[in-house]
């Protein structure tokens, strides 16, 4: 039987490193909205494990709500057609809105997802992500909170996969390139 760690180049960020992000963002968020009542977005699958756990340390009145946006088919890159295959089930009209995504790297996806969420009038949107690729940016977007800046390179665990593999990893780690190069 495979083990997935076999398929790691080497581990980029650590499970106690990510542990302490994940509470340095609640502890913003506390601090910012602590007077407000912020729907927190997670854009699923890849920021769950993120969104999850941001949520466990947030102490102030929050609504969750998810989407499923896309524009990755079981590849390595973009395919730059973003599709909403999951809307939001509350209406975002005049809240405050916090988006908890897990990497930008183009930025396509999220860019359009901004535009589309603007156009239903929040009070605010924010965007957090825990890792920023700005090597890969091809859209004009910028994160209001960014974890941690990565270097060009395929990364998963933590909730980011590849295929829909390596996202029950609890650290993020460089995935060997043989493993997603044809």
């Amino acid at each position: 039987m495979a083990n997935i760690y076999n398929d790691i180049k080497c581990v980029l960020i650590t499970k106690e490193q990510l542990e302490q992000k994940v509470a340095e963002i609640a502890d913003m968020i506390n601090s910012e909205y602590a007077d407000k009542n912020p729907i927190l977005i997670c854009i699923l699958k890849g920021s769950v494990v993120f969104y999850a756990d941001i949520c466990k340390y947030i102490n102030c009145n929050m609504q969750m709500d998810f989407m499923v946006v896309s524009s990755y088919q079981n590849g390595s890159t973009s395919t730059r057609d973003v599709k909403i295959k999951k809307d939001l089930d509350n209406d975002i009209k005049g809240r405050d809105v916090i988006i908890i995504e897990d990497i930008i790297d183009s930025g396509n996806t999220l860019c359009a997802l901004k535009k589309n969420l603007l156009d239903r009038k929040p009070a605010s949107l924010k965007i957090f992500t825990l890792l920023n690729k700005p090597e890969r940016r091809e859209a004009d977007i910028v994160p209001d909170y960014s974890g941690f800046t990565v270097p060009d390179e395929f990364v998963v665990g933590y909730g980011l996969d590849y295929a829909e593999q390596y996202r029950n990893m609890p650290y993020i780690g460089v995935l060997k390139e043989e493993i997603y190069k044809d």
